[in-house]
């Protein structure tokens, strides 16, 4: 703690120099105040908040969603006696990490206590895109507010040191930022702040934040806050500069201090031990996400974007988050590489897309721009790498086009739903399939051209379903896919087109058909007109983005694999969603898709636990009686000439009362997932029964299975997969078991132990 002379006037101050538990203290009153944190009550899992390097000794970091500090007010406190009073002086250091939306006009509190209805308290805190304010309630019954200009605004990442000023008695409200003073707003001469009474003191949380979902409080502050100390003096100029000065005076360099990375940015450790939350499926380090997209290789690396919200693990402001590897399997977190800006192109969000490559060979992102502002509100826009300045492969960088490149075209699909612009080069031009829907027809992917990527010419319908035939393919199609696919027995090049429908009556899974490209009128004909489905799960194998792998040619798609969580349960849990495993795509012999997720996911397995061929169902589950898991790799070939229904339990306890049974009907062609016991947490609802059509014919159960947490993939004869969830409630839910309904001969079966990529 300091001992300037404006200390003088100091009457609250909390140092967070703690450095770790789960309170910290107000040094003037040396009260105790808990840090709210969703894990120090989680019914998942429980730690203590996250501690950071201050500017002066250590520093707390919110989390932007459950992290806030409510602080209990004494005799010391600033009101406590009186009910009004004519100046006051907030100083903190801040380091924001990500701004919030501004839902409903309010700000994301720093700290307040207030109450703007009725024109008492004070706020001090952050809008969108980094402008940030000092409001208080007047005795006058005016709500004053003053407002960094731009040019201002607080950098995320970046250390601040803000003061705000009220000087009732020479009528001025006061910011100062680094010491200096940035903005003035005149007051009533004489005017006095009027306290909110029956208010709390908070700290990271605003008073009167929005609700969203029933659950997450919006306009909390994500970052680091240190050195917050509250006067009830208005420091004037010099003592402000003053300050500021001797701080950096006690830094090692004598300059402004600096905040590394490493340091805010989102942190995956705390959540390594949450036993639901996958370890080899990539994953935002925390928080939200939707659709992982965009993939690219370059200079030796793989390149993933996702959508994201670095708030929380809600829907709402969304970002691209960023992961690299070189297998596509170990992942390495890299800052956002993409993020709503205080611009014409993309205020409101910046959602999915895809990535190509440039007349120069470097990486572009194109992405929807959301900018409200505008009706529509979505377009397509570019961003580029600047690896030319820079060299660097990870490819951390990027700059927007100022201009959006791609407007929706007068008449041209559903008004207001154009997004997931796909883009590839064919030939010497660019071209862009944008979803979209036209009204009483449904989903259709609109086509584009570019002769050098910046100026796009609309050239028609790529393709239009029968509606009335299809109804579950929706009125609206998202992220639109194109691949070559490989060459048929006749010689003809086949291609894919995938989507994912959206809207009222919409089946939200990826539909695919296989057919030819003409390149000359640039539309696609599919060999079939129903749409086929890669997996069978409901709504957990969706959001398709894909890519033609530069180094061996294949055709690999990502998905998202949705949680399918309560609101309440993902708020305890810190996160939402992960990515499915890459998959590859191919033109199998007898015209069907065939897929299979790629070879490189051999790297991650572990201790083999078994491996055994020409068993009888009572022989091979004898054998798994020593096999324990929920990480776990499982290859299985089972026939049958007298079972109706064959298959395998996962995730059983020992008296089974908790149990996931994945199966084949074969009377009825149906690969099945049997959730009715995965879980006794009546919280969960991954429930039920779930699957779709598989026609294996007489040939042999073939499953291909991933478990990894609450994550099942199941591939099946290499012609379907099977996407889903579960939560079992006991931590002893670990066994395997092989079932059918009558005889069942084990061909072969093989069990490893899969490792974490993080």
């Amino acid at each position: 703690m300091s001992h300037l002379a404006e200390d003088l006037g100091l009457i609250m101050y909390w140092g967070f120099d703690e450095g770790q538990g789960s309170s910290t203290v107000e040094h003037i009153s040396q009260v105790q105040d808990p840090i709210h944190d969703v894990f120090r009550s989680s019914e998942l899992q429980q730690h203590d908040p996250q501690w950071r390097n201050g500017v002066v000794g250590s520093g707390l970091l919110f989390d932007g969603y459950s992290t806030y500090i409510a602080h209990t007010l004494d005799k010391n406190s600033i009101g406590s006696e009186v009910d009004s009073f004519s100046t006051l002086t907030i100083a903190v250091w801040v380091a924001p990490r990500s701004y919030d939306w501004g839902n409903e006009g309010k700000l994301t509190a720093i700290i307040n206590r207030h109450h703007m209805e009725r024109q008492q308290g004070y706020l001090l805190g952050m809008s969108r895109h980094g402008s940030w304010s000092f409001q208080v309630g007047l005795d006058t019954g005016e709500w004053k507010e003053v407002w960094a200009p731009a040019g201002y605004e607080l950098p995320k990442n970046t250390w601040s040191c803000i003061h705000a000023v009220l000087d009732g008695d020479q009528g001025q409200l006061k910011l100062y930022l680094n010491g200096s003073e940035i903005a003035c707003t005149n007051v009533p001469i004489g005017s006095r702040l009027v306290q909110a009474d029956d208010t709390e003191l908070l700290i990271g949380k605003n008073n009167h934040s929005s609700v969203l979902a029933d659950v997450f409080q919006l306009q909390m502050f994500s970052g680091i806050l240190d050195e917050l100390k509250i006067y009830n003096q208005a420091l004037t100029t010099e003592q402000i500069t003053a300050s500021y000065q001797h701080l950096l005076n006690i830094m090692p360099e004598g300059t402004h201090p600096q905040l590394p990375y490493d340091e805010i940015k989102l942190d995956r450790t705390p959540l390594l031990q949450d036993r639901h939350r996958p370890q080899y499926h990539a994953s935002p380090p925390a928080h939200w996400m939707n659709e992982p997209h965009a993939p690219i290789y370059f200079n030796g690396q793989y390149h993933l974007f996702y959508q994201h919200n670095p708030l929380g693990p809600f829907f709402y402001h969304i970002h691209w988050g960023h992961w690299v590897s070189n297998d596509l399997v170990h992942w390495r977190d890299l800052p956002i590489a993409l993020a709503p800006e205080n611009d014409h192109l993309s205020p409101d969000g910046i959602w999915s897309g895809s990535a190509t490559y440039d007349a120069n060979g470097l990486p572009v992102l194109f992405f929807t721009a959301a900018n409200n502002s505008l009706s529509p509100n979505q377009s397509v826009a570019l961003a580029q790498s600047t690896y030319l300045q820079d060299h660097d492969s990870d490819l951390v960088q990027w700059t927007k086009y100022p201009e959006p490149l791609i407007m929706q075209p007068d008449g041209i699909g559903a008004f207001g739903d154009f997004r997931d612009p796909f883009v590839w080069k064919e030939d010497d031009r660019w071209l862009a399939l944008v979803g979209s829907g036209i009204e009483d027809v449904g989903g259709v992917a609109l086509t584009f051209s570019s002769e050098n990527m910046l100026d796009w010419t609309y050239k028609g319908i790529f393709y239009q379903p029968d509606l009335q035939k299809y109804p579950y393919l929706g009125p609206i199609w998202e992220l639109p896919v194109f691949l070559p696919l490989g060459i048929d027995q006749k010689g003809q090049q086949k291609h894919i087109l995938l989507v994912s429908p959206v809207g009222e009556g919409a089946d939200v899974e990826v539909f695919y058909w296989i057919g030819q490209w003409d390149k000359h009128q640039l539309s696609f004909i599919p060999d079939q007109e129903e749409p086929q489905l890669i997996d069978v799960g409901d709504f957990h194998f969706t959001g398709p983005s894909g890519m033609v792998d530069p180094k061996t040619n294949r055709k690999i798609i990502f998905t998202i694999a949705q949680g399918d969580r309560t609101s309440e349960l993902e708020y305890q849990a810190g996160w939402a969603h992960n990515a499915g495993l890459p998959l590859s795509i191919y033109l199998r012999e007898d015209g069907r898709l065939g897929i299979e997720p790629i070879q490189e996911l051999q790297s991650l397995r572990g201790t083999k636990h078994v491996s055994f061929k020409k068993k009888s169902l009572h022989e091979a589950n004898d054998i798994l009686t020593s096999v324990q898991g929920d990480r776990l790799e499982i290859q299985v070939e089972l026939q049958s000439s007298t079972a109706q229904k064959i298959g395998i339990k996962v995730r059983c306890t020992p008296d089974r009362a908790e149990e996931t049974l994945l199966y084949y009907d074969r009377n009825d062609a149906q690969l099945l997932v049997d959730r009715t016991k995965s879980t006794l947490n009546p919280q969960e609802v991954c429930k039920g029964i779930q699957g779709g059509t598989l026609d294996i014919h007489d040939d042999p159960l073939k499953l291909h299975i991933y478990l990894d947490g609450s994550m099942i993939e199941a591939y099946a004869n290499g012609l379907k997969s099977l996407t889903t969830r579960v939560y079992p409630s006991r931590t002893d839910a670990l066994e395997l078991e092989l079932w059918s309904d009558g005889e069942l001969e084990v061909i072969s079966m093989e069990v490893w132990d899969m490792q974490s990529i993080w």
